[in-house]
């Protein structure tokens, strides 16, 4: 008699799932300290560059939530995108994009709103949009499917961000966005000769 296998749960994507569980962990922070952790830890905004946390910030910013469905509804598009990249591309790798993109998005909020305070996921969850779009890229190709996500995500934060007054930072997903085309484009495959 043949022995059935049994199924069992695997850790596919170590990296995406980690920045979940931390972001959960977080927004359970900032609930338990009514607020003090998104302020002083996971959010970006004008600071002394004589306080340590300045720099922190610029990194940590993408953990902090405001809320639960803030939070549900940025590791939602990180737990469907993110795997198949971390899958094609690698962990350290899809670290890297997470890293430069807070980086980036925390530097340019740091200059350019030095009154306003950012947090959330969604610049990384647009790099990942971009990147999962741009997975098709070869060499002197484009994807169609790249052109058209470029267009809808990225036309959509234009508009919105002249026409539309709200709390979410358009900027931070365009940046978030050009990280993730720019970095499909280098990771880009040759394309095979037939």
């Amino acid at each position: 008699m043949k022995k059935k296998k049994s199924i069992r749960i695997v850790l596919n994507a170590p990296v995406v799932l980690t920045f979940c569980l931390i972001a959960a962990l977080a927004l359970a922070a900032n609930i338990i300290t009514n607020g003090m952790a998104n302020r002083y830890v996971f959010s970006v905004y004008r600071s002394s560059l004589k306080d340590p946390l300045t720099y922190l910030r610029f990194f940590t910013h993408v953990l902090g939530h405001g809320s639960y469905s803030h939070l549900i509804g940025n590791l939602m598009m990180l737990l469907v995108i993110g795997p198949v990249l971390e899958d094609k591309y690698g962990s350290s790798a899809i670290l890297r994009v997470i890293l430069i993109t807070a980086f980036i998005t925390g530097l340019v909020h740091f200059i350019f709103f030095p009154g306003i305070a950012l947090l959330g996921a969604s610049g990384i969850v647009f790099a990942f949009i971009l990147l999962a779009s741009a997975m098709g890229f070869r060499d002197r190709e484009i994807p169609l499917t790249f052109i058209l996500v470029a267009i809808m995500y990225i036309g959509e934060q234009i508009y919105e961000g002249i026409f539309v007054s709200d709390n979410v930072s358009q900027l931070t997903h365009i940046l978030g966005g050009i990280v993730g085309a720019v970095t499909g484009y280098i990771w880009r495959k040759p394309a095979k000769r037939k």
